[in-house]
């Protein structure tokens, strides 16, 4: 009896489709590749343009094809528009991460990358991204902006110092910082066309600890007119950035008001916020819209929580756990297992601005007399400063994904129990060491 030859691809397993009703989108520049399933469509897969008409056109093909769901890679903010046309029209858009979708094997094209995740999307391989609400990711855009504004401030004042550093004049060698009091009212008086430096100096602020003969003595420079024009554009580039930092300020605080409240802060949370007053105005917002005190936690202050707020929003419910905010965080390890070994288990690259704001404020519980602090500290001289950065972080996004879930205050009592439970544990395991060795400890008099 002959053998029956089996034919390719017999036998093998097809996943269930779990959304019949999804679609694909590779996202372009200039050009979006759409797939739909093919029995929605003479022609499943169409290409469109990216102005706004053709968006519209794209939206309404979708839903004369019945399309309910629509997956589409975050291609730098190309996306965006595309996005919130469909999130406008009803439609359930999947925003997935490029890295974590792979395309079939051999040539590569816009059509291809399309129906692939179409078809992964219609059997539920596809996992959505966390994007927050609308109100969320408007906060989100001004405070990005606000960051680009500081860093071109930033490239102003390095010019102004180029300019100084070319004519030889020491200024900001002396005073710390040349956009204080001090540094711009000298600034002007140069560029007015003062040069005697006994004059300049008396500009000096009584706070600065440089004598005034320091000061005079460091305006002494070769004022050529060529560094002079490139100072005072720069001082002009300053003092324009600083302006637009001050509108943003304005349209942030405006559209702060328009979060839901959770009550009013106590009049003791108002009283012992310190700082500026713009510093206090926006650590009492915060407490209106989390309805907790979250620079009570070590480390935190109002940037901070002004990051999360922009990044993540005031609802952090989407996230399952504590453990599953970390992991979006990528402040935990990421273990790779094969064979039953553990061949990595280092934690996973991610461009998050919340977790380098969590990253920086776990740098500065270095010299914090608390718990974090000691529990930092020891992180540091058991593993090193990078290490414990990301284990203080992941600690204080544990802490905050508690406190702001349940609205709970912050309370330093049950963290100096773990810390006695740590003392006794290290007291217990010393003793232990010494009698396998032949001794005893004795505790300290006095």
């Amino acid at each position: 009896m002959a053998r029956k030859r089996k034919t390719h691809g017999q036998g093998r397993m097809t996943p269930p489709v779990m959304e019949p009703d999804a679609a694909g989108i590779d996202v372009g520049a200039t050009e979006i590749y759409v797939a739909v399933p093919s029995d929605r469509d003479a022609e499943p897969v169409r290409c469109f343009e990216t102005f706004t008409t053709d968006l519209m056109a794209l939206a309404d093909w979708l839903q004369a094809c019945r399309i309910r769901t629509v997956a589409m890679e975050s291609t730098g903010v190309f996306w965006i528009p595309l996005f919130q046309i469909l999130e406008d029209r009803g439609l359930q858009v999947c925003l997935v991460n490029a890295r974590h979708v792979k395309n079939v094997p051999g040539r590569k094209s816009d059509v291809l990358d399309c129906q692939w995740l179409q078809y992964l999307h219609s059997v539920g391989l596809l996992h959505a991204s966390f994007r927050p609400r609308g109100a969320v990711c408007a906060l989100r855009a001004l405070l990005r902006h606000r960051d680009s504004l500081v860093q071109m401030s930033s490239q102003h004042v390095q010019h102004m110092q180029k300019a100084l550093n070319q004519m030889n004049v020491q200024l900001h060698h002396v005073i710390s910082d040349i956009t204080g009091a001090t540094g711009l009212a000298i600034l002007d008086a140069i560029l007015a066309g003062e040069r005697n430096p006994e004059t300049l100096a008396k500009l000096r602020d009584r706070r600065i600890r440089a004598s005034a003969q320091t000061v005079a003595k460091s305006l002494v420079g070769d004022y050529r007119p060529e560094h002079l024009f490139t100072l005072r554009q720069s001082l002009a580039g300053y003092r324009h950035c600083q302006q637009l930092i001050a509108e943003c300020d304005r349209e942030i605080e405006r559209q702060l008001a328009e979060f839901e409240s959770q009550g009013e802060p106590p009049e003791a949370v108002q009283k012992s916020a310190s700082g500026r007053q713009a510093e206090q105005n926006l650590a009492r917002e915060h407490w209106r819209i989390f309805g907790v005190d979250l620079t009570a936690i070590p480390g935190i202050r109002s940037p901070t929580i002004q990051v999360l707020l922009a990044e993540v929003g005031p609802d952090w419910s989407k996230f399952r756990n504590a453990s599953a905010f970390a992991s979006w965080l990528g402040l935990c390890p990421h273990s790779e297992i094969s064979g039953g070994q553990v061949l990595s288990s280092r934690t996973r690259k991610v461009n998050n601005r919340a977790a380098l704001a969590l990253r920086l404020a776990a740098r500065s519980l270095h010299h914090s007399h608390s718990y974090l602090g000691e529990y930092y500290r020891r992180m540091r001289a058991k593993l090193g400063a990078p290490k414990a950065i990301v284990a203080a972080a992941h600690k204080l996004a544990r802490i905050l994904y508690h406190l702001i879930t349940t609205r709970q205050p912050y309370q330093e009592s049950i963290f100096a129990e773990l810390e006695t439970r740590f003392r006794q544990r290290a007291q217990a395991r010393l003793e232990a060491q010494a009698r396998a060795l032949g001794f005893r400890l004795a505790p300290v008099e006095g």
